[in-house]
């Protein structure tokens, strides 16, 4: 089950997957920590399975929209639907018209196996080509 975390931000197990979510650098993770640390900020959320965290999602929810900033999974639990369940099952909670994310050329074919569109950025640092990831969430049938 996903359950908010954003209380556990000087946990080594959260920072550590933080961490795996942004470029291995120091600022940047410190950074993240404060964006998830301001009041009505950003959300951290993680997964836990029979006590261990094994996963984080990081979101910001702008009126119907649902933007992902973060989303990890430890190294020995990566390719078992950890990452798609964490968002299927925020989207469930939290309802948006639609889901953003951000993501490198890498993780495309996570968010299109899911149901992303997805279009190019173009190089948006020198070498690394970005991409906008949306999902259009369908309204529920009566």
């Amino acid at each position: 089950m996903i359950k908010q975390i954003s209380s556990r931000l000087e946990d080594l197990e959260v920072k550590e997957l933080l961490a795996y979510s942004v470029f291995p650098d120091p600022e940047r993770l410190d950074q993240a920590v404060e964006a998830y640390r301001k009041p009505n900020g950003l959300e951290l959320y993680g997964y836990e399975e029979e006590g261990v965290l094994v996963g984080i999602i990081g979101v910001d929810k702008v009126e119907d929209e649902m933007t992902i900033k973060h989303i990890a999974v430890t190294p020995e639990n990566r390719g078992k639907d950890y990452g798609r369940g964490m968002i299927l099952e925020l989207m469930v909670q939290q309802k948006p018209a639609r889901v953003i994310a951000e993501t490198d050329e890498e993780a495309v074919g996570f968010y299109r196996s899911i149901g992303f569109e997805i279009y190019s950025l173009g190089e948006i640092y020198p070498g690394v080509e970005r991409f906008r990831c949306v999902y259009e969430v369908e309204e529920e049938e009566e």
